[in-house]
């Protein structure tokens, strides 16, 4: 699987992933010079980086990853998601869904529309979000569910 997901992200870097990258960087450097916009900032870079070479590695909410509720942090980070999303993640959101529809005209393309349709939902809500490998989001998410399985079964 190791060789499938170098060649994915070869090919996905070469048709398209570079300018989508770029345009999160861009969308993050004009969000650092505005000071103001440096946790969005850093957000851009975390997914710009991961919008690079996004196969074998996966988005997780940062509560998700560590299986603790979000608190106070989790309605900043909503109100902040809602501000990106006005000024910023309109726009990526359209690049992305367009991208994907592009790529799904064709067999071949279906990975990188699934590859653009993970991004289009980074678009909307970056912060609060960890970009890890595909195991340990698996592993978070196997176990947060039985977490919740075990408290169902309690009741």
């Amino acid at each position: 699987m190791g060789v499938l997901r170098f060649i994915g992200n070869v090919l996905w870097f070469v048709l398209g992933g570079v300018i989508a990258g770029l345009a999160w960087y861009l969308a993050g450097i004009v969000a650092a010079i505005t000071i103001i916009g440096l946790p969005w900032a850093r957000a851009c870079f975390r997914i710009g980086t991961y919008t690079f070479f996004p196969f074998g590695r996966d988005m997780i909410s940062k509560s998700e990853l560590t299986g603790q509720p979000a608190g106070a942090a989790g309605v900043f980070r909503f109100i902040g998601n809602v501000i990106w999303f006005v000024v910023f993640g309109w726009i990526l959101l359209v690049i992305h869904v367009t991208s994907a529809l592009a790529c799904f005209i064709s067999i071949i393309g279906i990975p990188f529309g699934w590859a653009h349709l993970k991004l289009a939902a980074a678009s909307v809500f970056p912060l609060g979000q960890r970009i890890v490998s595909v195991d340990v989001a698996r592993l978070a998410r196997d176990q947060n569910a039985y977490a919740a399985l075990a408290g169902i079964r309690q009741r």
